[in-house]
């Protein structure tokens, strides 16, 4: 892996109505020109869900953000462990590695914290081909549930 001059580290509690900002403003420009209107607002409900803050305060949802400076540039969020729950990269940064830098990073926190030795992730369609260079592989066909399109997929660390 190449070196990328942000750091990553785990997100302060204070840093989660930014990262959510990021998360909205990247799917908005991505991603919800091909969810139905369900699909848009369940995403929007998602990532809003006073029940996810309190659960991201308590450890329990885990949340790495990448920063430029003291900007969040990209965020990852692990849910049940060792589900890849979000991923999203400022438009602005996209294609300077701090995607793949940050799910390398979840990748030795998981195995050398956690002990756990396979990540899943429900790709969006915007990330599918993302996912594939990255090794990661499909574990079914392309889904759709409460209006949100995705591919589950697994790597195995």
């Amino acid at each position: 892996m190449s070196y990328i001059p942000y750091q990553i580290r785990s997100a302060y509690r204070d840093e989660w109505d930014d990262a959510m900002a990021l998360a909205w403003k990247t799917f908005l420009k991505f991603e919800a020109d091909i969810y139905t209107t369900e699909g848009v607002r369940n995403f929007e409900d998602f990532i809003t869900d006073t029940t996810l803050h309190n659960m991201f305060v308590m450890g329990v949802y885990q949340m790495f953000v990448a920063l430029d400076g003291k900007k969040i540039v990209g965020m990852i969020t692990l849910r049940n462990s060792s589900h890849i729950s979000l991923l999203f990269v400022d438009e602005g940064y996209h294609r300077k590695g701090i995607g793949r830098a940050l799910i390398a990073y979840l990748q030795k926190y998981l195995l050398s914290e956690m002990g756990i030795g396979r990540v899943t992730v429900n790709a969006a369609p915007y990330g599918v081909d993302f996912y594939h260079k990255l090794g990661f592989r499909d574990l079914g066909p392309e889904e759709e549930k409460d209006g949100i399109k995705y591919t589950p997929m697994e790597f195995v660390l």
